[in-house]
């Protein structure tokens, strides 16, 4: 590999595009992980087991400086900072080895842009062969680089020196076509680089909404999609074994159809189980990559449940790991969008259904609320609020996405559906999780027409059109007043969670049509 024009020179040794077999026994013969008893590789990846926003940069330039919406996911850095850490990484990887894989994202082909990913350790080149688009060897051949990837987890910035905030950092530079990434060896760095961009390059130059979703396809060819934030479902509930799979996490939606962006799944394992998931369960095997897992003791077992490093356990693998997916990536236009919650204050209900002013407010709000964890004995739940479903990856104003999306909606008169697989019967630590076999219920109805033709009753507060009856699933749990034990309380906390929908919506109120501020909640 010829890597001076980005001024690395004499590294020990350079490893491209090797299999999957040879990187995982090069990340074991290095003693940088070990293998589960079913054949998946466990890796640890140290200080970061999850995205560092505060620490992603775009460099400000002629392309970026008026049309990326600066905030505190896009923190603008100068081309001299980018320039600098550019050359201090290649001196750092000087005499060391490196691993090269060549990879495009964008399954319409119309979209693909062919992606190199240089890393510092083997299995993070397992990552990109797992996570992007694989080209046949004809491609490798004749195929060019359009955008580099640089992730040096070993090199560590001086934040005084180099223009950062920390140590660990990740720089996106449209002009150059480059992200760095330093100081973290978190692979969804690597990802959501690449995720970035694409929000930025396809709303901007091609007109495609690129969406932070995952979709499938029905035998009717319609396409559903599922909107939400990590944590609410979206792998979980899109791994359907009677629907054919698109996508888990990215996916651009065009003139005639949706394609996914990656080649892969990113999935989240915390109590993962195959009785719940079987398909996610049965993907982990050879080739598969864990992330920040636990075993039982004295086993190669992994034990699902084990939060001890974090919470955020994962595991990639190939999309093709997955039985059921659609090949090539690319489905028909929706009929279906889902736009999923995990709701820890209990207040929102199973399924609902929203007007299109509804459903521009709620995209724009991009609710979940987590649960705070253990730490310092804080369990109650905290609400987020993140644009389009992604605020962090959006370079451009959400307004953009937002208006690009409404537009599509009323084109194709398609249905959206608000899901909570949240809590029910109380906030966390009161009532109890969604069943999941009651929310599959309820979006397969949605999907089968079962609840186009039925009673509804509107939530006095949010506006929601929630159905009287689903089949398989207890009517009690439709309306989620009637799960808690006391209506009183109930009302309290769904109105303390409606406040907190309009101050958040309080940033967009300038530049949002009248119609969607009134489909906010009547507080």
């Amino acid at each position: 590999m010829d890597l001076q024009d980005l001024g690395i020179e004499n590294v020990a040794q350079c490893y491209y595009q090797l299999s999957p077999e040879e990187l995982v026994a090069q990340t074991l013969a290095r003693q940088q992980g070990m293998l589960a008893d079913s054949g998946a590789l466990a890796i640890n990846t140290g200080a970061f087991t999850g995205r560092s926003p505060k620490d992603k940069y775009i460099v400000k330039d002629a392309i970026t400086a008026n049309t990326v919406y600066w905030n505190d996911f896009n923190i603008p850095v100068t081309p001299a900072v980018f320039d600098q850490l550019q050359q201090k990484i290649a001196h750092y990887l000087s005499e060391k080895e490196v691993w090269v894989r060549d990879s495009y994202a964008c399954a319409d082909q119309q979209y693909r842009i062919n992606i190199r990913v240089i890393t510092e350790t083997p299995w993070a080149s397992l990552f990109a062969h797992n996570m992007f688009l694989r080209p046949t060897e004809e491609e490798l051949e004749y195929g060019s680089i359009e955008w580099t990837i640089l992730q040096v987890p070993g090199f560590l910035a001086n934040p005084a020196e180099d223009g950062t905030r920390q140590p660990n950092f990740t720089i996106v530079n449209f002009t150059k076509k480059m992200i760095l990434i330093g100081g973290s060896s978190y692979t969804g760095e690597i990802k959501k680089g690449i995720f970035t961009i694409l929000n930025y390059i396809l709303p901007q130059d091609k007109n495609v909404l690129s969406m932070h979703c995952a979709a499938n396809q029905g035998k009717d060819g319609h396409t559903a999609i599922f909107f939400g934030l990590s944590g609410t479902g979206k792998t979980t509930l899109s791994t359907d074994p009677a629907r054919k799979l698109i996508g888990d996490d990215e996916h651009g939606w065009t003139a005639s159809g949706v394609f996914n962006f990656e080649g892969g799944c990113y999935a989240k394992t915390i109590d993962l189980s195959a009785d719940k998931e079987p398909q996610i369960f049965q993907a982990i095997r050879e080739g598969a990559l864990l992330e920040n897992i636990g075993f039982y003791p004295g086993t190669r077992t992994v034990n699902f449940s084990d939060k001890s490093i974090t919470e955020n356990t994962r595991v990639s693998y190939p999309l093709h790991y997955i039985d059921n997916t659609l090949e090539p990536s690319i489905g028909q236009l929706p009929k279906n969008i889902f736009f999923l919650t995990c709701d820890a204050y209990g207040v929102l209900p199973p399924i609902a259904k929203l007007t299109p002013e509804q459903a521009m407010y709620q995209f724009i709000s991009g609710y979940t609320a987590r649960v705070a964890g253990t730490e310092a004995g804080v369990n109650a739940p905290k609400a987020t609020f993140s644009a389009c479903f992604g605020a962090p990856f959006l370079p451009l104003h959400p307004a953009r996405y937002a208006t690009m999306l409404g537009e599509r909606m009323q084109q194709q008169q398609v249905n959206v559906w608000l899901v909570n697989t949240g809590w029910t019967g109380g906030p966390y630590g009161v009532g109890a999780r969604m069943k999941l076999s009651h929310t599959r219920a309820l979006i397969s109805a949605a999907l089968a027409g079962q609840l186009d033709n039925l009673a509804y009753k509107e939530d006095p507060l949010f506006g929601f059109a929630m159905p009287e009856y689903c089949p398989g699933v207890p009517e009690h749990l439709l309306d989620p007043r009637n799960t808690w034990p006391d209506a009183t309380t109930y009302d309290r906390q769904a109105m303390a969670l409606a406040h907190l929908f309009v101050e958040n919506f309080e940033q967009y109120t300038a530049h949002t049509p009248p119609a969607i501020l009134a489909a906010g909640p009547h507080v």
